[in-house]
């Protein structure tokens, strides 16, 4: 990792930027949770039980909503930036992972997301997109539901538990 990516990330969360050496500080517990994810969406697409329940967000939060958003802005932000300086956006495809963010984004800001919006930010072909939307909703993580003003379109947002796991893998970004 670049001194300036992680200079972009700690100024994201309002901490002290870090330096080369500590760049796995940051990423290591990311990769923790990252592995997580995938071990519930593998378990999903084998048909397992899908893991343990999502909890709700405590009163509490360790970290304030506005910087849960700059740093999900950021690692989105910093996924296309990777794709595009190796050249091969196929070597990084974690389209669930994005999917995640988009819609974390996009609640934050209170804007609506179509499945196709969704499927275009997910980096991944349309028919990709739309099965791991499919392996997100199973999981209890994302909602699809009728465009009440438009009835041709689906829009798709987290669900209450999808945004507390959000909010939790921001506030353990420390």
């Amino acid at each position: 990792m670049s001194h300036e990516a992680g200079q972009v990330i700690a100024s994201a969360g309002a901490e002290p930027a870090i330096g080369r050496g500590d760049g796995a500080l940051l990423f290591h517990p990311l990769a923790d949770e990252l592995m997580a994810i995938a071990a519930r969406l593998r378990d999903a697409a084998e048909g397992g039980s899908g893991g343990q329940p999502v909890e709700a967000p405590s009163a509490r939060s360790g970290r304030p909503a506005r910087n849960r958003l700059a740093l999900a802005r950021k690692a989105y932000a910093l996924r296309r930036k990777r794709a595009s300086i190796f050249g091969n956006p196929d070597l990084f495809g974690e389209p669930a992972w994005d999917i995640l963010l988009d819609l974390y984004i996009a609640a934050g800001e209170g804007k609506p997301v179509s499945v196709s919006s969704a499927c275009i930010g997910s980096a991944a072909p349309a028919t990709t997109g739309l099965r791991w939307l499919g392996v997100l909703a199973d999981e209890g993580l994302i909602l699809r539901e009728n465009d009440a003003e438009d009835h041709r379109r689906v829009l798709v947002r987290l669900t209450p538990s999808g945004q507390a796991a959000m909010d939790r893998f921001f506030d353990a970004v420390d």
